[in-house]
Formats: structure tokens, sequence, C-alpha cells
């Protein structure tokens, strides 16, 4: 390389790796909730997030990151974003392979299952794109609550032909969502924005939002006050007669990480929108809008999560470093390990949660209603901490974003704790689901009993759980103080039973000793009793 010295001694680039095939976790879990008929698929998609063309792509969505251009040469408004063709390589991969709404389009038993693993593979090397995937996921079940416009939109969300120009006939649409407001925030009762009906049962909505996501969308849900209260609308970006809709984008949002997605601030003006649902109903008509996108937080966390000690793993397995191999250290064993821990238990619960959406009995209705926003807070407020640990395993390499993914993820994964609700909000809305829907109470608990009698440490997590649900019920005005508490334990609870029954006992078995019998401490620090060469190979 040089007079001076060889470059040895350093880890190869983590490419050309099948992410599916190389992924027990997820595999496993695909198998127990009944997709293992996708195995195919997901196999040809691991192949090709793994190869060195598409993770280079996904650096350059986010070295080379989206542009706002409000007019063109001439003058006129145009508002639009241009983003390297990289990202609509990534994200027409993702559509092409049905990682937004193959779910509802060709349901079948497993159908969430196999569409989750579908998304979290494509998130685990560029989780910017999997922001407008997952609204237009998510955007089904609202849409179906008006025929009119499920006729008009869905089968354009079915499509997996991605174009991204926003004129011209189109076959596809992606959807994004405008709910927030500069005054607000998650409080959307307090929002500004107007609507007022026009002779044509139309809409025309003026107003601001303080975060509008993926602007570059075909349409959008907006929420917007009329008359009878808060109510939701589908705002399209282009009208039928080919013009534009009033859709000024202010700026787009300097963030933290998430730098290939284009978030922003938007405003309207007499932009044409439609009524989705009834006046007054806007929140109860997005709110399953919000309970999906909620689970693919859980779901991008969760592929983080992978991301982080699958590239950890590979370093210390190809550095030596005080005369061994790193990875056989024990003290960088006990933390791949435990880094390793903590993404099984984030992976098995979001498939978990997405095996809840492939069925509708009342029992699983309710299970989801509530354990989708338990998982929501846990294991997205625990995918930064995850993400910084296994980024210091590369030591001064990970804290370099030349190259080197660990840097950017360590920026991507607070978002997903604060997208779709920060921590209180989660939290309380917890409360609320337990206290409106009492059989959601019953099902996540029935989940928990199912897991009784292996070990006496989470029999006993659980028992001080029910003990916890018992005082917010009884105490309804003290029970927002409880309310991070309450649905910690619960997380744990549910994380454990999953992972008791259904992964292997070296999982299981670590879980229960780490985060349940002895919690509370920094990574590396598990029991030399565990299987935890085990651990270590399922990295």
């Amino acid at each position: 390389m040089s007079d001076t010295h060889d470059v040895v001694n350093q880890a190869p680039a983590r490419v050309d790796v099948n992410e599916y095939t190389s992924h027990p976790a997820l595999v496993d879990a695909v198998g127990v909730y009944g997709g293992s008929w996708a195995t195919d698929a997901l196999t040809e998609a691991g192949a090709l997030v793994g190869r060195a063309d598409f993770q280079r792509d996904a650096e350059l969505a986010n070295t080379i990151p989206p542009t706002l251009h409000t007019h063109d040469r001439w003058g006129n408004r145009v508002d639009e974003i241009e983003f390297h063709p990289a990202y609509h390589r990534v994200i027409g991969d993702a559509i092409a392979r049905g990682a937004h709404t193959s779910c509802w389009s060709e349901p079948r038993a497993g159908a969430h299952v196999a569409r989750a693993a579908m998304f979290m593979q494509f998130g685990q090397i560029e989780p910017g794109h999997a922001c407008p995937v997952s609204m237009t996921h998510a955007v089904v079940p609202s849409l179906r609550t008006d025929p009119v416009l499920a006729e008009q939109w869905l089968g354009r969300v079915f499509s997996r032909d991605y174009r991204h120009e926003l004129d011209g006939p189109k076959t596809s649409a992606i959807f994004g969502m405008a709910m927030t407001e500069k005054q607000g925030g998650s409080d959307v009762r307090a929002n500004t924005t107007r609507a007022v009906e026009q002779a044509d049962g139309s809409y025309l909505i003026t107003g601001h939002k303080w975060f509008c996501s993926a602007p570059q969308s075909d349409a959008f849900l907006v929420l917007a006050k009329t008359p009878g209260g808060v109510t939701c609308f589908v705002v399209p970006r282009v009208l039928p007669d080919g013009t534009r809709n009033v859709f000024r984008i202010q700026r787009l949002k300097d963030k933290l990480g998430n730098k290939s997605n284009a978030s922003s601030e938007v405003e309207f003006e007499n932009t044409v929108g439609h009524r989705l649902g009834d006046e007054g109903a806007g929140v109860r008509t997005i709110i399953e809008m919000v309970n999906q996108t909620r689970l693919d937080c859980v779901l991008g966390s969760a592929a983080g999560m992978r991301q982080s000690v699958a590239e950890a793993a590979w370093h210390v397995r190809h550095r030596s470093a005080f005369g061994a191999v790193l990875v056989d250290q024990p003290a960088m064993t006990a933390v791949i390990a435990d880094l390793q821990l903590e993404a099984e238990a984030a992976v098995w619960t979001g498939i978990r949660l997405a095996a809840a959406y492939d069925d509708d009995s009342a029992e699983s209705t309710a299970f989801r209603r509530l354990a989708t926003a338990v998982g929501k807070y846990w294991v997205c407020k625990r995918g930064p901490g995850h993400a910084y640990e296994a980024l210091e395993c590369l030591g001064g390499n990970g804290y370099c974003e030349n190259g080197f993914p660990l840097a950017r993820r360590y920026r991507e994964q607070p978002v997903m704790a604060v997208w779709e609700g920060s921590g209180n909000v989660i939290a309380l809305d917890v409360l609320r689901a337990m206290m409106r829907d009492p059989a959601s109470v019953e099902a996540l608990d029935g989940e928990f009993e199912k897991a009784l009698g292996v070990h006496r440490a989470y029999d006993l997590h659980v028992e001080r759980t029910r003990k916890l649900v018992a005082a917010a019920a009884a105490d309804p005005a003290a029970a927002p103080a409880l309310a991070r508490r309450l649905t910690e334990s619960m997380a744990i609870a549910l994380q454990g039973s999953v992972l008791i029954r259904e992964a292997p006992a070296a999982v299981s078995d670590g879980f229960v000793a780490a985060r349940i019998a002895d919690p509370g401490h920094l990574y590396g620090v598990l029991g030399t009793d565990l299987d935890l060469g085990a651990l270590v190979d399922r990295a």
C-alpha cells in the first residue's frame, strides 16, 4: 500500500452476505408465525440488500440528502424534492418486493408476518426510505373506511411499479401524512388548520403542518378542523385535471438522522381535500394508520438492532488484539452475546405483533390494540443505547462515517422512539387503551399466562406486572404517574413470554437472567453460566 506500512488486521466490508439466511432470529420467527411460504422471496431480498452496490446506494442516499426546489427557473412554484438516484433505486426495490402493501393486496395466512420480514430487511440497510413505505402500508385500513376513496386509491397503493415523478400518468401511489402543527405537536386537537366544504363535496383546506412526512408523495392523510371537529382528509398532490394541488413546502427539516428521508413543513391555502370518515372523527379515522406505523417503528428499531449487532459481530470476528481474535476474548464475547439478546427480543416481539394482524379474531384484535403500543414504547427506546454499544465494538472505526454504517445507525435509532408518539404519549396511550378496552388487558395477560411455570423469575415479574395493572385500574387519576413503569413492565413480560415459548433455550434463558432476574446493567455483564457461544453464533 505504501512505503511506510502494510494494511493488516482490518475487518473486510460486510457485503455479499444474505441478510435473511444469515439472520436466524428472523428466520425462526417467520417460521413460527406462519410466514415460511415466503422463504424464497425473503431469501432473494436478503441477497439483494446484502450486496455491495445496494449498501453503496444506502450510503449515497444519506450522504447526498434530498434537496427542496420551491420554484423552477422561471419563478413558477413547483415544490419538488430532488433525491439522489440511489434513493429511488432503494425504495423502488422495496416496493417491487411488496415491502409496502403485499399483506393487503395478497392476503393469506402469515401475510403480515412475511411483509414485516421484507420491510425489516430493507430497513436494516437503509431506514430513511422506510418512512413512505410504512405510511403507504398503513394508509390501507383508513382508506377502506370510504368505498369511493378506496376505489380511487387502493389499486395504485397496491402497485409494485414505483415511479417518483408527480406528473404524467401513474399506476402507482405513495402516501404520506401531515398531522402535527407548531402549537400542538401530538395534541392534534389544538390544530388550527381548517377545512371548508364545497358544493361538490370536496373541501378547501387552509393552514400549516409542522411535520409533513415524505412530501414527495402522491397523496397524504391530513387532519383539519371542520364545524364538526377534527376531520381526516385525503389530499392529492395532483388534481384530476393534471394541475398541481396547492402544497407549499416551506423547508425540509434538518434532522439528527434519517437524512435520506425528506421531512418538511408545509402550508395549505385553499388546498383540495376529500373527507375520509365523518366530520369530527379524524382521530378515530387516522388511528388505525397510526397503529400500523407504530408497528413499523418496532420493526424498524428491531431491524436497526440487527444491523448493529451483525456489524459488531463481523468486526470482532475479523480483528485481533492482545494476541487473540476479539470475539474469543471473554469480555467481548459477553458484549456481543448481550447485544444479540436485545436484538432477538426485538425481532421476536416485532414478528409476534405482526402475526396478530394476520388474525382478526376478537382476542387477537384486543391483543394488538394494547401490545402494539407497549412494544413500540419499549423496543424503540432500547434502540439508541443498543446502537451505541455496537458502535463501540468497532472502536474508532465505529465513530467514523466514511463507509462504516454504525454511526449512521446511531443517529437513526432515536427517530423510531419519537415518530408516532414519543415516550410519554405512548405510555399514556397504553393507559387509555387499558381503561377503554379491558379486553385488551385480558388478551395481553393471556400472553403472559402462556409462559408461566418455566422460569421462577419470569413468574414473579408477571406477578409484579399484574399488581401494577391493578393499581392503575384502582386509581385512574394517579395512574399517569405509573404509566412508564407499567408499560415497561408489560413490555418485558411480553418479550419474555414470546422468547420462553418460541426461541432457543440460549436466548430465553439469557433474556430471563439478564432482563428480569438481574436487570439494570450495561451490556456485557452476562453470567458465565449462560450459553454465550450460542448467542454469539446467532449474531
